[in-house]
C-alpha cells in the first residue's frame, strides 16, 4: 500500500481566506473565515459578486419557479 494515497489525488482544502460571502444573519459582505458556513451564502470570488448575492439567488428561484410551472403544465 503506498503512503500518502489520496494526498496526490485530492486537493488541498481551501480556508477561504480570500474568499468573499455574504452572511445571512448580518446582511453584509465579509472576507475570508466569519459566520458559519450555515448563515451566509458563497464564496463569492470578489466583493461586488458578495453584495449581489440575494438579487442573484431571487434571480434563480425566479427562474427555477418558471421552469417548474411549464413543468407541471406540460
Amino acid at each position: 500500500m503506498s503512503r500518502g494515497l489520496g494526498r496526490d489525488i485530492l486537493p488541498e482544502p481551501e480556508d477561504g481566506a480570500d474568499k468573499w460571502w455574504y452572511s445571512l444573519k448580518t446582511g453584509k459582505v465579509e472576507r475570508g473565515p466569519g459566520s458559519p458556513n450555515k448563515d451566509r451564502l458563497g464564496p463569492y470570488p470578489d466583493r461586488a459578486s458578495a453584495e449581489a448575492a440575494l438579487t442573484r439567488a431571487r434571480e434563480r428561484n425566479e427562474q427555477w419557479e418558471e421552469q417548474d410551472r411549464e413543468w407541471n403544465d406540460w
